[in-house]
């Protein structure tokens, strides 16, 4: 999605403007990718702004940035607070949140634990991420060629600017051929996940979703998937998926915050079930977007509310 251009950015306890948000050329995380991340979104709901699992998010933050040794002198919740004080000055009913710990500049070599720990957030408006009739008509994949991590390798449980470098490759892949995502394998030959999104299969209304030991990324939004199709009275089942799984499925689709729930209507051009979005896909989207939405009990914990003031949108 393209940016504004304007608002406010937070960096290491400080609002600043968007054009001055900046860092050095010789920043450490440039040059080898020392940062983590995260993605979460606050939306403009019938009780007002609500952030969707910040709680989550702010933790996974935090384990990804103990695995890189990275020790932020910002805590977890004055971070989290941080979040909601620059949604505020955005006067952004709802957006997108970035948040990042990074190595900043001190010295240009493959070790970074002499650069300082830095941190940033950004907030931004954001669509659909899959296009404006995705969630409804699905979208066209392909395996792709490009794996994902082996174990032992890059840690995949770690929400790392570095992994997705093979994000990219695997996204790009899939846009110049045609398609709108990707599919990676994992070492094994076995079903991970997709370029920034989990990947859940339904067959005879039974849900399967890679493991955590398929070089995937634990996601938030796959959590709630769970546990939503659990309250629908869905068995989930996280398990080893072979490939061909894909297209013999009732049902695929990708889950994550930015592509929320998202059927997938073929893989490899065979047409998954129907070729649309299918009744279990549907049922999980409408539970999901009521639950987002404040339609229905915030029964699970997962909503943050935010007072955005209306005299800064």
């Amino acid at each position: 999605m393209a940016f504004s251009g304007t608002g406010k950015v937070w960096m290491n306890g400080k609002l600043v403007d968007w054009a001055n948000a900046t860092m050095h050329v010789a920043a450490h995380v440039i040059h080898y990718g020392s940062g983590v991340f995260e993605g979460a979104r606050c939306y403009s709901t019938s009780k007002g702004s609500a952030c969707f699992r910040l709680d989550a998010h702010m933790r996974r933050l935090y384990d990804s940035a103990r695995i890189y040794r990275m020790e932020y002198a910002v805590g977890q919740d004055e971070m989290t607070t941080a979040v909601l004080d620059t949604i505020k000055a955005n006067g952004l009913p709802a957006c997108y949140i970035r948040p990042l710990i990074y190595r900043g500049y001190n010295a240009l070599g493959v070790n970074p634990l002499p650069c300082p720990v830095d941190g940033l957030i950004l907030v931004w408006e954001w669509g659909a991420y899959l296009g404006a009739d995705a969630l409804e008509h699905g979208v066209d994949v392909r395996v792709s060629s490009w794996t994902r991590s082996a174990p032992n390798t890059f840690p995949a449980m770690a929400k790392s600017v570095a992994n997705y470098a093979n994000s990219g490759l695997i996204k790009m892949e899939a846009v110049v051929e045609g398609y709108s995502e990707g599919i990676a394998l994992n070492p094994g030959g076995m079903l991970s996940e997709g370029s920034g999104q989990n990947l859940f299969l339904v067959r005879d209304h039974v849900l399967y979703t890679p493991t955590m030991s398929s070089s995937i990324l634990p996601g938030i939004t796959r959590d709630s998937v769970m546990t939503l199709a659990r309250d629908l009275g869905f068995e989930v089942r996280e398990v080893q998926l072979p490939r061909e799984m894909l297209y013999i499925a009732d049902e695929v689709f990708f889950v994550g915050t930015a592509a929320e729930i998202t059927p997938i209507r073929s893989v490899d051009k065979v047409t998954i079930g129907s070729g649309k979005r299918g009744p279990v896909t549907a049922a999980l989207q409408q539970a999901f977007f009521d639950y987002i939405n404040g339609a229905v009990e915030d029964r699970h914990g997962w909503l943050t509310y935010v007072d955005v003031p209306v005299t800064a949108r």
